[in-house]
Formats: C-alpha cells, structure tokens, sequence
C-alpha cells in the first residue's frame, strides 16, 4: 500500500491540532490533519466551549427578560422559552465555525483526513475511517493533539438522555424537572447556570469543600455566594454512592465524602444527571505502548520543552500533556511546536495561562492565588475594588463582584491577578498582558483607563495595591 506523504501529520483537529496546522503550513511546510469527527473543531468547537458559551448566553438572555428588565423600565408579558430554536442557534454557530476552519485549511492547503489514527512508527501512521478503508501516511513530524474525554463514575451508566456528559448537557431535548450535577467545576457551574435559568431545579453536589477548588478562595467563596442566590443547591463534602434509575426519575444515594459508603445516604431524587468530574487525557487507541512513549501515572504524555516525546520525530500538546485543559492553552503551544519544527525559537509562559467561568457573575484568573503565595511563603500585598462602586456596573445594574491584584510586597510586581464580575472574562486579557511584560501595580494604575468602563475597577485595584485607591 502506498503511503501519502507530508512534511507534518496532526493527529486532532482540535485548537491545539488545527493551531498547529495552520502555524505549520504558515511556515512552508505541508501538512495533512487527522481527526475522527468528520468537522474540525475538537472537542472545544462541536461539543464543549463554543456550544456551552452558545447556550450561556441565551439563557441569560432568557432569565434577563423573564426577571430583570423590569428594573429598566422595560416591561416584557408571557416570555416563553423555544428550547427547539435555542438548540438550533448553538448548532448553527457549530456549523458556521467549523465550516471557518475548513476553509482555513483549504486557504493554506493543509490535507484533512476523516478517520482514526494509529501509530505504525516514529514517521508512520494508519487511519482508518468510517467505512472500513485504510491508508498509510508518512512524516518527518507527528504532533498528538487528541485532547481530552470526559470521566466516568462506578456503576454510572452512560446514556445522554438521563444520564449525562457535558455532551449530553448539550442537547437536551426538553428542560429536565430536576438535574442533579455531580461536580463542582468550570463544566459541572457552567452547566447548572444553563438548566438552572431555564427552569431546572438544580443540585451540585461537590465532593470537596469549595468549588473550583485551585481558584483564589476569597472568589470562590464570592461565586458559590452569588450562585445560591440563583437558586442553585449545593451539597459540599458529598459524594453519589449509587445511582437508581426508574420510570421518570433517578434516585441517587449520598454519602459524606471519604467516609464509609454503608451509612444511611442522603437520598436526592432528580429527572436527570449530569458527570462533570473532571476530564482524562484522550490517548488510547493511537498505538502509544508500541512506541514506548514515555507517560506519567495521570496517563498524560510526557514532552521536553520542545514538545518532543520520548519517540524522535512524535511531539504531543494540548490536554494530553502537561498544565491546565483549556483551548487557548493548547493554542500557544500549537503555535510553539510548529515553530519548534520549523527551526525558529518559541515561547509559552505557562505561569501567565488564564483562566474563565463563564457563570454570571464570570470568574477569571491569572498567576497566583492567595493560598499559593501564602503556601509559597512570599511576601505580598493585595489589592481590591468592588464593582459596586464603578460607575460602569452601576449603569448596567451588574455590581457583583471585585478586581483583586496581588504583588510581590518589595518590588510591585504583579504576582496575580482574580476578577470576579460581569466582564471578567475580557478583562482578563488585559491582565495577562501586563504580567507577560513584568509590569508593577503602578504601572497599571497610572495608565489611562476609558471611563466608564468596567475595566475601571483595574486600575482601581491597582492603586489599592500600591498605595490607595481614589474613588474608595
């Protein structure tokens, strides 16, 4: 069998695949992108950030017309909810941005080839699509980037229809009665804000206690606060023993959390279930063992700083390695590893990788937190501003929530910064920027903000870290 040829294979058109690719091609290389959906995207695109922030934001929009115009003098009567046309809005957003990166590929002739991949060799691989063909394809460079998939639970058996992955979460046909929420994540927060504010009566119930437990504890105990008053339960310290399924609902047995599961559960009745416990790397079926590719215990594939495996001529980025399983993550080092190839020099400071829940308030970080500066010993000095006082959120009626920055106590570097608020998603970028670049907390606070705007409470946090805010 003939083998078709490249100068770079990718292995998931995901965004740290098709980043890749594309930054490959950019650099004169040709390059050819496997995947086993039939649409680009990973992931992310079909079924994770993109369709998740789809929904987001329409049933915001939903729950803001149905309870809260009518502080703004608007005045809305019998708001009824389409979940039929909402589903096809997501999907129609899918399509359109999937078709994007099919024409990206055509614009730098990169190859797309539709099936799952094996490794044969270090320059080899085999895909095999849907109807049983097989081809051979050959390259100096295979860059793994399958992401990742989500994890399961003992004796949870898996439908989409009761019992729920984010995948799932995603299309559901009708607004279930009741969803319980197992987890308390970025996925597991963002999914309960979803149902819950299209009526769903939603339980979260979260085996640690604080949700999103790495994020600066001072915010988390700020959106665990602001989600109840959203009528969102939570049941902290717990953990679902057993799921029961029958005719229209599920019983799930709760217990406290590393204890003996043969106490007397809690007992939590609910239409629905969704497993947002976390995510694993998506590795198996590549043929890794036959490579004797180097893995960690966490099953994630171990790279050097150029993203090269223990295999010459395999490089691995994105969920399957190390450091956080977020998109834009796997983007820069997308960009990083074909530049790597391509002889030049890259660079991605994983210390300045933000972070976003996209919840209402959002929640968005970068650097340190608190308790790591603290764990750490280093001596620092915080900064805060509410949003209540910015002239920006009171016009909008979204006063919930602060700007906290955090810098180093004898030079004003900025060490971290966490911004919980409506903008805080956007915001962010500006934070991350300015600690890529050393800056101090002066010198934020002394560069000129627009008025009025939400980022306003940036500058404002910044003067408090450094000497004293002036509209507080």
């Amino acid at each position: 069998m003939s083998e078709i040829t490249s100068d770079v294979i990718v292995i998931g058109a995901g965004p740290g695949g098709y980043v890749a690719a594309i930054r490959a091609a950019q650099l004169g290389l040709s390059v050819i992108v496997v995947d086993k959906r039939a649409q680009a995207g990973g992931t992310c695109l079909n079924v994770g950030c993109i369709p998740s922030k789809a929904l987001l934001h329409s049933s915001h929009k939903f729950s803001e017309t149905r309870s809260h115009l009518k502080g703004h003098g608007i005045l809305v009567e019998n708001v009824r909810l389409d979940l039929k046309a909402m589903l096809a809005r997501k999907d129609a957003i899918i399509d359109e941005l999937t078709c994007g990166i099919g024409f990206l590929f055509r614009k730098h002739g990169i190859r797309f080839a539709n099936g799952r991949a094996v490794l044969l060799g270090p320059k080899h691989i085999q895909v095999v699509n849907e109807d049983g063909e097989t081809h051979n394809y050959h390259a100096e460079h295979i860059i793994l980037a399958t992401g990742s998939e989500s994890i399961s639970l003992p004796n949870f058996e898996i439908d989409e229809t009761r019992i729920l992955t984010s995948t799932g979460a995603l299309n559901l046909p009708k607004v279930p009665k009741s969803l319980a929420v197992i987890g308390g994540g970025y996925i597991g927060l963002e999914m309960a804000s979803v149902w819950s504010r299209l009526g769903s009566s939603v339980t979260v119930i979260e085996a640690g206690d604080r949700l999103v437990p790495t994020m600066d504890h001072e915010v988390g105990h700020a959106l665990h606060k602001a989600l109840e008053k959203q009528d969102i339960v939570f049941r902290m310290n717990r953990q679902v023993t057993k799921v029961i399924k029958k005719d229209k609902t599920l019983t799930l047995h709760v217990t406290p959390a590393n204890q003996k599961t043969d106490q007397i559960p809690e007992i939590i009745d609910c239409t629905a279930v969704l497993l947002a416990v976390g995510r694993r790397p998506n590795t198996h079926g590549l043929g890794l063992e036959g490579m004797n590719i180097e893995m960690t215990p966490q099953g994630k594939v171990v790279v050097n700083r150029h993203y090269q495996t223990s295999c010459p001529g395999v490089y691995a980025i994105g969920d399957i390695i190390h450091g956080p399983m977020l998109a834009h993550k796997a983007m820069e080092e997308g960009v990083a590893v074909a530049e790597y190839i391509s002889g030049q020099f890259a660079h991605v400071n994983y210390g300045i990788i933000p972070a976003v829940i996209y919840t209402l308030p959002e929640v968005a970080s970068v650097g340190k937190t608190e308790e790591e500066l603290k764990e750490k010993g280093i001596s620092y000095q915080a900064g805060k501003f509410p949003f209540s006082a910015v002239s920006r959120a009171k016009t909008m009626g979204e006063t919930t929530g602060f700007v906290k920055i955090l810098t180093d106590a004898r030079t004003d570097e900025i060490l971290g910064i966490h911004i919980i608020g409506d903008a805080a998603g956007s915001m962010i970028a500006e934070a991350a920027i300015a600690m890529e670049f050393g800056a101090s907390a002066e010198d934020i606070a002394r560069s000129c903000h627009a008025h009025p705007t939400f980022s306003e409470a940036m500058k404002e946090a910044a003067w408090a870290a450094f000497d004293k805010p002036i509209h507080m």
